[in-house]
């Protein structure tokens, strides 16, 4: 099979992550390689006609990339391309959206946090198959965006948006991409070159779950306690206390994790050691209390504490994390009163 051209490149949330994605792709490819596109609303959508997307360098630079962006999908027709970096709770939304930029052959880069939808197709295991209510309570996810056509993102890289469609603040360019059913496919290692093309650090990795369950043991705990909070990650590390009840609720992660095929062979201190690393940040779910977004509380906690109901696996300091941060989100707007 020859590996497929990405003319045609739109994304669907230009947020941080989204237009981080949009602003290396518009700016760092030869001039006419791709057309580039954009799903947008509102301030985003305004901003984006009026003076397209800026992202901000390591030096102070000022890059102003033109996108062709529109609140109708349908209008920018099917594209080769499509890059999902939206929220968790956005995604039913969103989820149309996508399906109206896709063909037949359109692949669908998912670029989010914490447990997709898809996530048990092509899985083996206990939970083979298994379709997550948290995260696609009414399956119209999964109906609108076939798994065939997606392939997963694991993005370990920050940025900040601190205006609509304004990228600043950039660290790190890390991206893992894999096949939902695993292996790697010519589509991949094509998606894997206009990446890095783009100035991306781009892996392959034959089996993409692995690293989305990693990310999500080390980042489940630490955004929703910092959202409870407002602590950054250090201060968290650092009272052993709650560093502790960090560590319990990982090892249940972890026995999880083990029954669904993916063992984790570190310990909740060792990753601890791989976070300080990263100094003292605000996490991506603090941000969301701190600007009055709603909190994806569900892709990370929830869909987790589902597996293990699934599975018969005990979670009770995970349960308790669970209630508490939707109690918070419950009492400032962010989080359904009706799970």
């Amino acid at each position: 099979m020859s590996a497929p051209m990405f003319k045609k490149i739109a994304v669907v949330g230009v947020g941080a992550i989204g237009g981080l994605f949009a602003g290396w792709l518009g700016s760092r490819l030869p001039a006419g390689q791709i057309q580039l596109s954009a799903v947008a609303r509102g301030d985003t959508l305004r901003a984006l006609r009026e003076r397209g997307l800026v992202w901000v360098d390591a030096d102070g630079a000022e890059h102003t990339v033109q996108v062709n962006a529109s609140d109708d999908p349908a209008s920018l027709g099917v594209q080769d391309l499509v890059i999902v970096s939206v929220k968790g709770p956005a995604m039913p939304q969103a989820a149309p959206a996508v399906r109206a930029l896709m063909g037949p052959h359109t692949v669908v880069l998912v670029a989010m946090n914490g447990v997709p939808w898809w996530f048990f197709d092509g899985l083996p295991g206990e939970a083979a198959g298994l379709q997550l209510h948290t995260v696609d309570p009414c399956g119209l996810t999964a109906e609108n965006i076939p798994t065939a056509q997606v392939i997963g993102c694991v993005v370990h890289a920050s940025a900040a948006a601190p205006q609509p469609a304004r990228i600043e603040r950039i660290k790190n360019n890390q991206l893992i991409i894999g096949e939902p059913s695993g292996g790697v496919s010519t589509r991949v290692q094509a998606l894997s070159e206009l990446l890095t093309q783009a100035g991306f650090g781009v892996t392959v990795s034959e089996r993409i779950q692995r690293d989305i369950w990693y990310k999500l043991w080390g980042n489940m705990t630490i955004n929703p306690i910092s959202a409870i909070t407002g602590a950054p990650c250090d201060r968290i590390l650092d009272d052993p206390l709650v560093r502790g009840y960090v560590s319990a609720i990982m090892l249940e992660a972890k026995a999880i994790g083990a029954r669904i095929g993916i063992p984790i062979d570190q310990s909740p201190e060792d990753r601890h050691a791989v976070t300080r690393k990263l100094g003292s940040f605000k996490t991506s779910m603090l941000q969301d209390v701190e600007a009055g977004r709603p909190i994806e509380l569900d892709a990370l906690v929830g869909a987790v504490r589902e597996i293990g109901q699934h599975l018969g696996v005990a979670t009770p300091n995970m349960d308790a994390l669970m209630g508490l941060t939707r109690l918070m989100g419950q009492m400032k707007k962010l989080y359904p009163d009706t799970p």
